[in-house]
């Protein structure tokens, strides 16, 4: 573990800085503080986020007391300059910056105009040497924008912590992107105005939803959407609902000679996902599900599984803050808590591979008030009921486009390929396919992310999940 510096401004710091201190205490680094004259004034974005607050709460953004100057030791190994105005110390500098801003907030302006991405890049001694691409799924309030932002430079900081301890650092190509412009107020107005509007249009749609999914699946003999990267081919059958409900996160099994389909049921009324069962009529086609599986909290990502002379399920219950494995009692009605294989994380749709020898569990984690789809992180176990440990380089990509699961591994022409969805443009905007070049315990190294194209044939653009038992491949897609 490393003794680390951390500079901030003196004056009016922002929560962020302390929520970084205790993050990287918890991992067992030793964190000081120091503090740096000289911080520019943003009375606008300030005045913005008190407003904010008082509908949801302070965000990370928010103004607070400085983290104390602590007593220096002797040695330090490494020096964090959230100011961009810090003495080097001679130490190792790492820095930060949002679309080329080094003061983090001055890049605030650019959620409200633009494209509305951002990018961030960490530099050791002014060397880029770590990217995060942040998921944004909230146009309207700058106070979520920035909890999501900052909560992805704080696992970009942990990412290259884990990557410096290792030895594993690499040089990476520094984000192109489009530099914030120098006013906040014009762009803030706009886009709330926008979005704000484009809601209330919605809400007056008869039948509107906040969200809505739909599944739907077909029976194919060669390859399928993995193999030509495209939503292409036989048309697809939609599993139906009655409209007070939908259905999302399809995973097929083969049991018995027949054919059952586990889902994410989310009825509007409950207000929180169960787990339902369709099973394959003789008519060739998916009966109504029905419930198999309740919580007090949301479920959904049924990934269901069979090993060992039983079959399980690890459904995605981040929200409770447990990774629980389930056991079919008696298959497929009756479930029971088998293990809980991760206690007080948020982690998402954990998604099994068995390499060389070791069961790896992917999957991305919440942080605080950051985004649910884009820290991808690894945990790896002997057996199926644990331990789970982390992987030391977690978190592995922090990437909106390429981190979270989107159904189960794929094996195509001797390589390993993991489903990822693509938040880009909103949550459930597309899915595309990554390579999984080396997986062991000292490295994980990612390919690049294949997107799956849409196709006029289709009257689907997007999906959001993809599995396949055998002839049998599923998908879902907003709607």
């Amino acid at each position: 573990m490393k003794k680390i510096l951390i500079a901030t401004f003196k004056e009016r710091a922002r929560r962020w800085e302390h929520e970084l201190g205790a993050r990287l205490r918890s991992l067992g680094h030793d964190v000081y503080f120091e503090q740096v004259e000289g911080r520019p004034p943003m009375p606008f974005l300030d005045a913005v986020l008190a407003l904010e607050a008082r509908r949801g709460g302070p965000s990370s953004a928010s103004l607070t007391s400085p983290p104390p100057a602590d007593h220096l030791p002797d040695t330090l190994d490494l020096l964090i300059d959230l100011t961009g105005k810090a003495s080097p110390r001679g130490l190792p500098l790492l820095t930060i910056d949002i679309n080329g801003c080094p003061y983090l907030p001055e890049a605030f302006p650019l959620l409200r105009s633009g494209s509305g991405l951002v990018d961030i890049t960490a530099r050791l001694d002014g060397k880029p040497i770590g990217c995060a691409f942040p998921m944004i799924s909230d146009k309207a309030w700058l106070a979520r924008d920035a909890n999501e932002v900052l909560a992805a430079a704080q696992s970009l900081i942990v990412h290259v912590i884990a990557r410096f301890e290792a030895g594993r650092l690499e040089a990476v190509r520094a984000a192109q992107v489009e530099r914030a412009p120098r006013f906040l107020a014009p762009g803030y107005i706009e886009r709330l105005v926008i979005s704000l509007g484009g809601r209330a249009l919605r809400k007056l749609r008869p039948g509107h939803r906040e969200f809505s999914w739909q599944t739907a699946y077909r029976f194919i003999d060669g390859p399928g959407i993995a193999e030509d990267k495209t939503i292409a081919g036989p048309p697809f059958t939609v599993l139906a609902d009655d409209g007070q409900r939908f259905y999302a996160d399809p995973f097929p099994m083969e049991h018995g000679g027949r054919h059952y389909l586990f889902v994410e049921e989310y009825p509007y009324a409950r207000g929180r996902g169960i787990i339902s069962v369709a099973e394959l009529g003789e008519d060739g086609k998916f009966g109504r599900p029905r419930p198999v599986l309740e919580e007090p909290y949301h479920l959904s990502y049924p990934n269901v599984f069979a090993r060992e002379g039983s079959i399980f399920m690890i459904p995605e219950s981040g929200s409770a803050g447990q990774v629980v494995l389930y056991r079919a009692q008696s298959f497929p009605d009756r479930w029971v808590r088998d293990t809980v294989l991760i206690e007080g994380r948020n982690f998402n749709d954990a998604t099994l591979l068995e390499h060389q020898g070791r069961l790896w569990m992917f999957g991305t984690e919440r942080f605080g008030s950051g985004s649910a789809s884009d820290t991808m992180m690894i945990y790896s176990a002997d057996n199926l009921r644990g331990p789970w440990e982390p992987h030391p380089l977690n978190p592995i990509v922090i990437d909106r486009a390429g981190a979270r699961p989107g159904g189960n591994i794929i094996y195509m022409a001797g390589k390993i390929f993991l489903p990822v969805q693509d938040g880009t443009e909103f949550y459930g905007g597309g899915l595309g396919l990554r390579e999984i070049v080396r997986l062991d315990a000292s490295d994980v190294q990612l390919g690049p992310v294949l997107p799956i194209r849409e196709s006029i044939s289709q009257t689907r653009a997007r999906i959001h999940t993809l599995n396949r038992a055998g002839r049998l491949e599923v998908i879902d897609s907003p709607r």
